[in-house]
């Protein structure tokens, strides 16, 4: 299946539309194509506006509350929580970045849980807000069960992602944004959307057995092994347990029970480097690991060994010149009236 090249421009004003459709705050409905569009600039279709339709979806069938009054307590000095009040995760998630950058501006550290909120997107581009004011960035959100546990065959966990971002001096901010599965199960989306396989190791069947097609993948498996089923469990713990919210196979499917609000708990924490160390001496120390990482010797076909979020970064900056590829069909979505 072809794709569709559009502007950066044109693609949120696409799905500005769409939410502007169904009632959302125009503002509100920004904030969620700059989340989305943000994701395909930077390659991660699975994350971008892909998504448009199921929000909408959701929407319609009473699962999310567009109209939300979001609730900020402060618990601590350096610590709050948020109540989303079932609205729309990018929302929920980007208030609490701006509340945690906030706090972290205030007294070094700031530390946010937000609870009552649905699906919220790529967290890169909440840490890189983060990132971007010279601040470290830590986001990790819960997802409902889609992952099978090490030693295991049926579904417990989600994709249950982490993410990065660190600042730099001279050079753009280092964003790691990863799910503790081997992928997100949007890719496995993609895949279906373009008729294309899976590799090996990302998804199981019903069985448990892994398979190369899109269609059978009931589950994915864990990174690493052990490793990212333990970092999938601690992610349920920070974003879930501490928001108030439950956990794994108690959360509500993302694409079933339309009708029904998810509940969803997000983390965020931000460090201001002034209260650790010089900041000077930080940011410029992360200019030299980068220079150095930069000046290895690559192995044959790679042209230059890059920090975590690089070729996203890379990628984004010739889309913006360039333009998006986007697959046909969400295009004619995106384009055809309501």
């Amino acid at each position: 299946m072809s794709d569709v090249i559009v502007s950066y421009e044109k693609l949120k004003a696409f799905v500005v539309g769409k939410f502007i459709d169904v009632g959302v705050a125009e503002s509100d409905a920004s904030t969620v194509a700059d989340v989305l569009v943000h994701a395909d600039l930077r390659g991660v279709h699975s994350h971008g506006v892909l998504r448009t339709e199921h929000y909408i979806n959701r929407i319609k069938a009473g699962g999310v509350n567009i109209y939300p009054c979001l609730k900020k307590e402060r618990t601590g000095s350096s610590t709050a929580k948020i109540n989303g009040d079932n609205g729309l995760g990018h929302i929920v998630a980007n208030t609490s970045m701006e509340t945690a950058i906030e706090l972290a501006l205030q007294t070094g550290i700031g530390v946010v849980v937000s609870y009552n909120s649905s699906h919220c997107g790529a967290l890169s581009y909440f840490v890189k807000q983060a990132a971007e004011k010279k601040l470290i960035g830590l986001a990790m959100t819960q997802a409902d069960k889609m992952v099978v546990p090490f030693g295991g065959k049926e579904k417990f966990f989600g994709t249950n992602p982490i993410a990065y971002g660190f600042p730099a001096k001279r050079y753009k901010p280092v964003i790691l944004d990863m799910a503790t599965s081997n992928v997100a199960f949007g890719k496995v989306l993609h895949a279906r959307e373009r008729g294309a396989k899976i590799p090996e190791g990302w998804g199981v069947d019903r069985n448990g057995e892994p398979t190369a097609n899109p269609h059978e993948a009931e589950a994915l498996l864990p990174m690493a092994g052990a490793k990212g089923y333990g970092l999938g469990m601690t992610v349920d713990v920070f974003s879930g347990l501490l928001a108030g919210m439950t956990f794994g196979p108690h959360i509500k499917p993302m694409y079933e029970q339309l009708n029904e609000q998810r509940k969803l708990g997000h983390f965020f924490m931000v460090i201001n480097p002034s209260s650790f160390t010089d900041k000077e001496y930080f940011l410029q120390s992360m200019d030299q690991m980068i220079n150095e990482l930069h000046e290895m010797s690559p192995l044959d076909g790679y042209k230059k060994v890059m920090v975590p979020g690089e070729p996203e970064q890379l990628k984004e900056e010739t889309r913006l010149k360039e333009g998006i590829p986007i697959a046909e069909s969400i295009y004619q979505y995106l384009t055809q009236n309501s």
